[in-house]
């Protein structure tokens, strides 16, 4: 299985996405960093599952509609 690291600047990026949530008074904020979380584990046993986009790194769609994020990564 793939080991995931997190970049230290994910946490401030989930601390925005939170504050975005929050600010839009979106009641299931929780549900959705750990919907994100999950597809990102995902990838400990799919790393290619993402498409390309450019630099080596790929991107992971999480979500559909004004559910869907897209998570950056690169596979070492």
């Amino acid at each position: 299985m793939i080991r995931i690291e997190l970049a230290p600047e994910t946490l401030d990026d989930i601390d925005r996405f939170i504050d975005h949530l929050a600010r839009h008074k979106i009641v299931d904020a929780a549900a959705r960093v750990q919907e994100i979380l999950e597809a990102i584990q995902i990838l400990s046993r799919s790393p290619l599952i993402g498409r390309p986009v450019r630099d080596g790194k790929r991107e992971l769609v999480v979500g559909k509609d004004s559910r869907g994020y897209v998570a950056l990564y690169r596979c070492f």
